[in-house]
């Protein structure tokens, strides 16, 4: 999850601010006994830390929630430590849900999540071959900290232009039919009128994996394989 994403939904949950501080050698450097004398430094009216119960912090990962606890009670500041909360038996981690991403396991990562996975940027004006084939897309150049499954997917753009989340069918890989590209591409058919096109910004949620990514014969092999997954994605959000 990008910096962006992450302030909107912390806002968007009713946090009034947020300090994003960079991870440098120097603050990787403090001592887990000098990490909360080190936030009132900076923080004079701080009141209270709230950690997960597996969150560890400090030089050398040495302090944990129990220490957190008790510094907390000789310097006046509250801390609290939230239990792991679990889904089908398991803790839900960043570790589980980038498994599930990988795997194209869309609906349970989504579910972990606690939203919905997405990317945000704005289009780009492609080769528009997409138009010529009677299938045109919304391009975005997207580059997360951990790609999803290579392949097809449904999903829903969202943007200014239309006060309701448009479904959609989106590709996202490599294009190896068309032009083995060096970094994968976020394409997005929208199933139905569309308001968007390059320059506007757009939100795209991948919602459930179809299909992987494969490389046909040619342009019209590709065709017919779109408008298979358009149906697919039609009857996903049971469109007629």
């Amino acid at each position: 999850m990008g910096l962006e994403t992450k302030i909107a939904l912390l806002h968007g949950l009713g946090v009034e601010a947020v300090i994003a501080e960079p991870f440098t050698p120097d603050y990787a450097k403090i001592e887990a006994e000098d990490f909360l004398p080190h936030l009132r430094r900076y923080l004079p009216q701080l009141a209270a830390v709230y950690v997960g119960e597996n969150w560890h912090f400090g030089r050398g990962r040495r302090g944990d929630a129990a220490m957190l606890i008790a510094e907390g009670r000789r310097l006046g500041i509250n801390v609290f430590s939230a239990p792991r909360v679990s889904f089908d038996g398991e803790p839900i981690s960043s570790t589980r849900i980038r498994g599930l991403l990988a795997a194209g396991e869309m609906m349970t990562a989504n579910t972990l999540l606690g939203h919905t996975y997405s990317a945000t940027g704005t289009v780009t004006r492609g080769k528009q071959l997409g138009r010529t084939i009677g299938f045109p897309t919304l391009n975005l150049a997207w580059s997360p900290g951990l790609r999803p499954r290579l392949g097809v997917y449904a999903a829903r753009v969202i943007g200014a232009k239309s006060t309701t989340a448009l479904p959609a069918v989106a590709n996202y890989g490599m294009r190896p039919t068309v032009e083995m590209a060096t970094e994968p591409r976020l394409e997005t058919h929208v199933l139905g009128a569309c308001p968007y096109d390059a320059g506007d910004k757009i939100t795209v949620e991948l919602l459930r994996f179809l299909r992987p990514e494969m490389k046909f014969v040619g342009l019209t092999e590709l065709q017919s394989q779109i408008g298979r997954d358009v149906v697919t994605a039609r009857a996903e959000f049971s469109l007629p």
